[in-house]
């Protein structure tokens, strides 16, 4: 990076990408200018640090800017809104191969052109270690956005996409495996499932978040949010056979994985009941009077934190 310089940097990300239609003006300027139809606009942001987030000796480059896009994505269907742009932050060390800030670049914009979105302005600085932090901005169609404090007593609890596969990917990498496959891509690369965002804000949500942190902790932020009690039902958590088998494999509890693993990102909404519930979207709790979050009405004696915490 010290020889292609800062410009050299930002000219290497941004040179012939193309933007989509609501990019009124992108890379070049002070700043970028977005369409916002809607006339509100949902912003969200998120870093990845290396050696907290990611592992360049299990991920690839262009994994880590994937995995960056998919976190902002997450958030922005967990308002029930859709993407229309990305703002990239890059720290990195002076002696930073271009190949890999090339990988970075590539993966992100992949990802931001398959959710047909642009990578719309930005900032390089130098670092002691690599640091990617997005911004994300989203459009809400008109829509009121669904918010963590909205469920009610009665509401089912349903989720869209995977519990527990980057948890188990993370733990194979950790004893030098690189299998299976699908696994260790769900660490890597997880694929939120962002489009079910805006469906379920057409359902009648009435509080939504994302699997980032796990699903027992996301659960306590809507429960605290709503002044409500989430209770689980252990049995109608959708554990995957894979996941079961990798677990049985390890010496681990697939139950665990599923109920406190986070950077899954998948969805979790309240629906006033189940015939609310989009197709696809399974339901595992319901909501009732008290506090806090409990499987199978105790409260969690699983082994573990219920979720990921920095700092402790």
């Amino acid at each position: 990076m010290a020889d292609l310089g800062e410009f050299g940097v930002i000219d290497r990300i941004t040179a012939d990408r193309p933007q989509p239609e609501g990019t009124l003006l992108g890379p070049g300027d002070d700043a970028a200018v977005v369409a916002a139809p809607d006339g509100r606009v949902v912003a969200t942001v998120d870093t990845l640090v290396q050696g907290v987030h990611f592992r360049l000796d299990w991920s690839a480059p262009e994994q880590v800017g994937r995995k960056a896009v998919a976190a902002n994505l997450a958030d922005v269907a967990a308002m029930g809104a859709v993407p229309t742009g990305l703002l990239l932050s890059l720290a990195c060390p002076a002696s930073t191969p271009t190949e890999v800030v090339d990988g970075l670049a590539s993966g992100i914009w992949d990802a931001a052109s398959e959710a047909g979105i642009g990578v719309v302005g930005g900032d390089t600085v130098s670092a002691e270690q690599i640091v990617v932090t997005i911004t994300a901005l989203g459009d809400l169609q008109g829509r009121e956005p669904v918010r963590r404090s909205g469920a009610g007593v009665g509401d089912v609890v349903a989720v869209r996409g995977v519990l527990g596969w980057s948890a188990a990917g993370m733990e194979v990498l950790r004893r030098g495996f690189r299998s299976p496959v699908a696994m260790v891509a769900a660490h890597r690369t997880p694929r939120p499932p962002f489009t079910e965002g805006p469906v379920a804000a057409r359902a009648g949500a009435t509080a939504m978040v994302d699997t980032s942190d796990g699903l027992l902790a996301d659960l306590g932020h809507i429960a605290a949010a709503s002044r409500v009690r989430i209770d689980v039902r252990a049995d109608l958590v959708p554990v995957a056979a894979k996941l079961r088998d990798v677990a049985s494999a390890l010496g681990q509890d697939a139950l665990t994985w599923a109920l406190t693993g986070g950077e899954d990102h998948a969805l979790v909404a309240c629906f006033p009941d189940e015939d609310a519930v989009p197709e696809g979207w399974e339901v595992f709790a319901d909501v009732r009077l008290g506090s806090g979050v409990s499987v199978d009405a105790d409260r969690w004696g699983g082994a573990g934190d219920p979720g990921w915490r920095h700092w402790r």
